[in-house]
């Protein structure tokens, strides 16, 4: 029983994944295809040849290089601030005891439930006040505590005993040296996938940046993309190159850290278990 219940989950999540990889192949496949055969009918994956020059065309249509870096500074920014802010709010809520910690704590997981978009106004009129639109600076603070970051880190914290920590006291360690020499080189996995999570998330934000940035030097990937659509015609084989390359950053990171983000999503509680 437990052997066919196996063979049926596999089954349905490779069904799961091979939906999901759909999209993504019609994207890479159409960015092969020449311009002339984005609209033959009846729709085929494969084009008369292989265009290759498509890539070579979004990489020059416009200053791609500096949209990729662009997005690759913020998000790498954002991400490290994030771990760093995220795991200091994480230390004092769950290693720390002080007066009205849990009460502290159960408003700032109440920030989850604000949507985004509700904020959006106030920042954009700080940002304006401030003199920070059309800059990085825009970009990068606004993003850097996330009240996710902070219980997610939370609850892998309280994870560790709470005898080692004991240990680094009777060493002479002040909360500090606990935090930065016993609890962050034990929470690699954890940082790890606030990690991952973070850069992903900046990696594709477009809502904000299309908000605080105009200048054309300072615009996200995002951002670059919009550019390929026209208003009156869009070169859907050079989307799709552009749409590619801009995923490609994002594929690599899951790659090189999945071990990292699957134990951390495991250690925090975050598996749904």
């Amino acid at each position: 029983m437990n052997k066919i219940l196996t063979i049926i989950t596999r089954t349905f999540l490779v069904g799961c994944a091979i939906i999901f990889a759909i999209p993504f192949l019609w994207m890479f496949l159409t960015s092969l295809k020449p311009a002339a055969d984005i609209y033959t009918m009846p729709l085929a994956f494969f084009g008369s040849r292989i265009a290759w020059s498509n890539y070579y065309d979004a990489w020059t249509f416009l200053p791609f290089s500096r949209f990729l870096f662009n997005s690759f500074f913020i998000a790498t920014s954002v991400m490290v601030l994030v771990v760093i802010t995220s795991s200091l709010a994480a230390y004092a809520f769950a290693r720390i005891i002080w007066r009205g910690r849990d009460a502290l704590f159960l408003l700032y997981l109440g920030t989850l439930m604000i949507p985004a978009q509700v904020t959006v106004i106030p920042l954009y009129l700080l940002m304006n006040t401030l003199g920070w639109r059309n800059t990085y600076l825009s970009l990068i603070l606004p993003v850097s505590f996330s009240a996710f970051g902070t219980f997610l880190l939370r609850q892998f914290f309280l994870t560790i005993p709470y005898e080692i920590e004991e240990s680094g006291r009777i060493d002479g360690c002040n909360p500090f040296m606990l935090y930065a020499r016993i609890i962050m080189p034990m929470s690699t996995p954890a940082l790890a996938t606030l990690g991952i999570f973070t850069f992903i998330g900046q990696w594709k934000n477009f809502l904000w940046p299309l908000i605080v940035i105009s200048r054309d030097e300072l615009k996200t990937i995002t951002l670059g993309l919009q550019m390929f659509v026209g208003q009156y015609a869009t070169e859907w084989s050079v989307l799709m190159a552009a749409a590619t390359l801009a995923i490609v950053p994002s594929i690599i990171i899951f790659i090189v850290f999945q071990r990292h983000l699957v134990s951390g999503i495991a250690l925090t509680g975050m598996g749904g278990r």
